[in-house]
């Protein structure tokens, strides 16, 4: 009886020991969730013309995880959102993003919210891409996709939990000039982020 006693104090010492220590790992974030990844309906400003499925641009393939929102430029004056995704929507091009700005504010879909994107190398895996079109050689956006690219990141970040710190461009992620005029300009980045902060 005093060994059966004996042991049932034991574990329960040691099932006191193992909570306290779970509780502290999870305090200290050892064991922090991850983001669930949704796909997501978009709002109605939204077209959705997701591209293919073709094993390069489009894999199908799911996200791990959404971690941060990568802005892009595409690189390519004064052609279209429409254009951008059609481009996207060609297998040869091995190129996508979620998400395409137009020069009049426009903003299509090309992939599903929880699908990786083909935009950002290694951080396709954890991360939501948005390519914008630009006027000029400059990089810079026009008023019209600048609102754009605000309410849809405030809109995103809203979304997926995040903060506009996990707002983040091309650039950081692997010292390409892109967004090219963001990456010249500094100010300019960090003063689109807060207006993402203010828009969230």
């Amino acid at each position: 009886m005093k060994k059966r006693k004996s042991r049932a104090l034991t574990a329960l010492a040691v099932l006191v020991v193992l909570a306290a220590i779970a509780a502290a790992a999870m305090k200290l974030g050892l064991f922090e969730r991850k983001n669930i990844v949704r796909d997501e309906p978009v709002p109605d400003w939204v077209d959705v013309q997701l591209i293919d499925i073709d094993g390069a641009s489009r894999r199908g393939v799911k996200l791990e995880e959404i971690n941060d929102i990568v802005v892009h430029y595409v690189g390519n004056p004064g052609t279209t959102a429409q254009q951008n995704r059609n481009y996207f929507n060609n297998p040869d091009s091995e190129v996508s993003s979620h998400f395409v700005i137009g020069l009049d504010g426009e903003v299509i879909q090309c992939v599903p919210l929880d699908e990786k994107s083909s935009a950002t190398s290694e951080r396709n895996r954890d991360t939501i891409s948005i390519e914008v079109c630009h006027p000029d050689e400059s990089g810079k956006f026009n008023d019209s996709t600048y609102r754009s690219l605000v309410r849809l990141t405030a809109w995103l970040c809203d979304t997926y939990g995040l903060s506009a710190d996990h707002v983040i461009r091309h650039y950081d992620t692997c010292g390409k000039e892109c967004p090219l005029y963001f990456v010249r300009h500094e100010d300019a980045w960090e003063q689109f982020k807060a207006d993402v902060d203010s828009a969230m």
